[in-house]
């Protein structure tokens, strides 16, 4: 009997007025999530080919597939879970997409809730990179 494994998948998107390349190198950069997401990292540790991100509680290990040539920067937590960014061209500048899946009896609340945290996260890149 097949069941339903679908996650429940929510994408934000924002345009930016800087080049794709400069989004991309400031996504890139371990030392800069604490600087747009430090509710997910206060500090980055670079571990071979992974992050560790310390958020004041806890350590987690991410690992980054980043591809400059397609426009991703995807943070990996496990075997197809973690955060999956895509910078594409927007005219002169970029539009940044945040993919983020949740199990689907996730509650509406909770969903709405990191959402809104997702969209500030959006701003503080678009805000850093368009200084």
């Amino acid at each position: 009997m097949p069941t339903n494994s679908l996650l429940r998948a929510e994408t934000r998107s924002l345009a930016i007025d800087a080049p794709p390349a400069t989004v991309l190198d400031f996504l890139a950069d371990p030392r800069n999530l604490p600087r747009w997401a430090p509710g997910v990292a206060k500090s980055v540790r670079v571990d071979g080919d992974d992050w560790l991100l310390d958020n004041g509680e806890t350590e987690v290990r991410i690992t980054p597939r980043t591809s400059l040539r397609h426009g991703t920067v995807d943070l990996l937590t496990g075997p197809g879970a973690g955060v999956f960014t895509r910078v594409l061209p927007n005219g002169d500048g970029s539009e940044y997409q945040f993919t983020l899946f949740f199990p689907a009896d996730t509650p509406e609340a909770a969903v709405e809730d990191q959402l809104k945290i997702v969209e500030a996260e959006l701003r503080t890149v678009r805000d850093l990179c368009t200084r």
